[in-house]
C-alpha cells in the first residue's frame, strides 16, 4: 500500500513539474507602441528595428521596398503579420511579405497568406507568414531558422504602371509561440546571427558600430535550457521508484518452505 501511495505521489509531482514546462509560454510582453518605429528602411542595412509584440508602422509609395528587423531566439515560432492600407482608387495590386534570417537567407513560411491580391478599390490587404521553429543549432547546409536578427520585406509585385507612386501605409507586427523541448537540439551557436556581432569580439563590438542592436527581452537563450531537462529528471525518479516497488513486491517470493 505504501508503494502505491509513493508511486501516486511521484505521478502527481510529475504533473506539477512538467505542466508549466510543456505549456505554451506567453509571447514576450508587448512593449510600448510609442517606442515602435514609424518609418521603414529601404534595404537590409537600413531596416527599422522593432521588438516582438510591437506594431511598427510606415508610410510609403506603391512600388517601394519596405524593410524592418526583429530578434528571434531558439524555441520560438514567429508569425509575421502585415496590413497595407491602400488609397481609395487603385487597380488590382498583389502584395508580398518575405522574411530573411541574419545571413539574409529567405525563410519559407510554414503557413499563412504570404502573397495576396487586393481587388480594385479595396481599402486594405492583410498578409501573414509563420516561420519554422527557430533552432539553437543546425547544419550549415540545412537552411533552418537560427537565433538572431530577422528581416521583413514588404512590397508590391507586378504592380500596374498606373499605381506606381500611389501613397500607402503599412503596419507590421511579430508574435511568437514558444515550442519548448520539442524543438530542442544538442548544440548551440557561439553567437546569434546578428550582423556586426557574430564577426567581432566583445571588445571590438564596444568600439565599433553594430548593424543591429536588438535582442530578446531576457537575452539570448543560446539553447542551453529546455523542458527536456524536467522530463529526464522526473523520468529518472519514476524509474527509481518503480525499481524499489518491484523489489518490495517480489521480496521473499519463491518456493514455500518444506514441512
Amino acid at each position: 500500500m505504501r508503494i502505491v501511495r509513493a508511486l501516486g505521489a511521484a505521478v502527481l509531482a510529475l504533473g506539477w513539474a512538467v505542466s508549466p514546462a510543456v505549456a505554451d509560454s506567453p509571447s514576450p510582453s508587448p512593449s510600448e507602441d510609442s517606442a515602435a518605429p514609424t518609418e521603414a528602411g529601404t534595404s537590409f542595412r537600413t531596416a527599422a528595428e522593432f521588438d516582438q509584440g510591437q506594431t511598427a508602422t510606415a508610410d510609403g509609395s506603391a512600388g517601394d521596398y519596405l524593410y524592418w528587423s526583429f530578434p528571434a531566439d531558439a524555441g520560438q515560432r514567429p508569425t509575421v503579420k502585415a496590413t497595407v492600407k491602400l488609397p481609395d482608387t487603385h487597380a488590382a495590386e498583389t502584395w508580398q511579405i518575405d522574411v530573411y534570417d541574419g545571413l539574409r537567407r529567405r525563410q519559407a513560411c510554414q503557413y499563412g497568406s504570404q502573397t495576396r491580391t487586393a481587388a480594385p478599390g479595396a481599402a486594405s490587404v492583410q498578409l501573414a507568414c509563420t516561420l519554422r521553429t527557430v533552432r539553437a543549432w543546425s547544419e550549415p547546409w540545412a537552411g533552418d531558422p537560427l537565433p538572431g536578427t530577422y528581416y521583413v520585406r514588404l512590397t508590391a509585385v507586378g504592380l500596374p504602371t498606373s499605381d506606381l507612386g500611389l501613397p500607402v501605409s503599412a503596419e507590421v507586427r511579430v508574435e511568437s509561440r514558444e515550442i519548448g523541448g520539442a524543438a530542442a537540439v544538442d548544440g548551440s551557436l557561439a553567437e546569434p546571427l546578428v550582423p556586426g556581432v557574430a564577426v567581432n569580439s566583445e571588445e571590438e563590438r564596444e568600439d565599433s558600430a553594430v548593424l543591429s542592436s536588438i535582442e530578446p527581452e531576457d537575452g539570448w537563450a543560446s539553447g542551453w535550457w529546455s523542458d527536456r531537462w524536467v522530463w529526464t529528471a522526473v523520468g529518472g525518479a519514476l524509474a527509481a521508484l518503480a525499481g524499489v516497488g518491484g523489489y518490495a513486491l517480489t521480496r521473499g517470493a519463491g518456493r514455500p518452505p518444506r514441512a
